[in-house]
Formats: structure tokens, C-alpha cells, sequence
């Protein structure tokens, strides 16, 4: 049987592909451009990770909660008085997860599954080359011999989230983006597009505002 991460793959891979994401591994991403990027992830965790709370998904991995640490890194490195930009996909993700969420705890923990998972792996290599703190990736397990302490390191929980999420329902491979024969491949696959839209939607920004912005990065002279 294949697993998840088997048949998210070429969703997965596909977001990975936008050039986006080649601007925020760059090392050197525009402060403001990074912000406004957290922005509309903050508004995104946010609502999602409310939904995870009120079903319990989160009751014995505490840790694994970003929202307020995606606020804090984007009140770091934001310096005006107004809010940024808030990008077609984001609203479009919202608008989902108030249809298509609410009550289902198995949805839910394949949406959890994309974007954490993804926090837990790939956003340890982004939290190297981000500007300020960085907190949004970084998810403080930091093992002391003889403390009551669940996981150990950040390895431990990631196996604790694939647990969880495996408890929701067995894979079929069967599921498409058209139509949902398996609640949790196909949310996954959904939440990978929406994803995707959202590096889209900040690649279009810097490129609509391209005298002010660049190519996103910061320029060095």
C-alpha cells in the first residue's frame, strides 16, 4: 500500500517547482516581500490550526502549533502601519476550509499533515536562509535527560504527526482532484494546490511591482 507521502508526490514536487520558491531559499529575499508571505500564511495556520484545537489534534503535540510564531516573525520584519497585501489564494483557501472542513478532524489532519510536516522537513533548510528570527520553523525540542519530555527531537515528531494522521484513514490511490474517493489523500492534494497557488500569487506580486521589488531579492551593488 502506498503511503501518503507516495501519493501527494507529484503534488508536492509540483510546488516545489514554483519560482517562488527558488526566491525565498535564495539566501538573500527581500525583508518585505518575506512579510508579506507570512502574512497570508499567519492567516492560513491560523484558522487551520483553530480547526485542529477544537477537534483535538493538537492535545498531544502542543509543539507543533506555528500561527504565533508565523505573527511574531512577520511583526519583526513589517515596519508600516498598514496590513499587507492579502493574496486571491489565501481568501480562496479560507473560503475552503469554512466549506469543506469544519467538523471533519480527518480533512483537517491531512491539511495539518501538508503544511506541518512541511515545517518539520524542508522548513528547517528555509529557517537557514530567511531574514529575522526565523521562529515559524523553529519548534524548540530541545531534549534534557531525566525532564518528562514526549519527543526528544524534532525526528520524534514528526513520526507523532504520520501517526496521527494514518489514524484517520487507510490510503487508496484512487482519489484525484476531481474526485474524493479518500478523504485524506485528496485534502492533501488539495492543500498542496492551494499552496502552490499562493508562491504563484507572491511570484506575480514581484513581478507586477518589479521596479520596486526586483526580482525579489535583495540586490547587492
Amino acid at each position: 500500500m502506498k503511503t501518503l507521502k507516495e501519493l501527494t508526490w507529484e503534488h508536492h514536487k509540483e510546488a516545489e517547482r514554483q519560482k517562488f520558491v527558488k526566491v525565498l531559499m535564495s539566501g538573500k529575499i527581500n525583508p518585505e516581500i518575506y512579510a508579506i508571505y507570512l502574512y497570508n500564511q499567519h492567516q492560513c495556520y491560523d484558522m487551520l490550526e483553530a480547526l485542529a484545537m477544537s477537534e483535538g489534534i493538537f492535545d498531544d503535540m502542543p509543539e507543533i502549533r506555528r500561527a504565533p510564531s508565523i505573527k511574531a516573525d512577520f511583526d519583526e520584519l513589517w515596519t508600516y502601519n498598514w496590513q499587507p497585501v492579502k493574496m486571491e489564494s489565501t481568501g480562496a483557501y479560507l473560503d475552503y476550509i469554512n466549506k469543506n472542513l469544519m467538523d471533519n478532524p480527518e480533512k483537517i489532519a491531512a491539511h495539518i499533515y501538508v503544511r506541518h510536516m512541511g515545517d518539520l522537513s524542508g522548513g528547517q533548510m528555509i529557517q537557514r536562509k530567511i531574514p529575522g528570527q526565523g521562529k515559524y520553523y523553529q519548534f524548540n525540542i530541545r531534549y534534557v535527560e531525566g525532564r518528562n519530555q514526549k519527543y526528544k527531537n524534532i525526528q520524534e515528531l514528526k513520526e507523532a504527526l504520520r501517526t496521527k494522521v494514518n489514524s484517520y484513514q487507510k490510503y487508496s490511490d484512487q482519489s484525484t482532484l476531481t474526485e474524493n474517493i479518500n478523504s485524506v489523500v485528496y485534502e492533501a492534494r488539495q492543500c498542496f494546490g492551494f499552496a502552490t497557488d499562493l508562491f504563484k500569487d507572491i511570484q506575480k506580486f514581484i513581478e507586477q511591482n518589479e521596479k520596486r521589488f526586483g526580482d525579489g531579492t535583495i540586490q547587492t551593488k
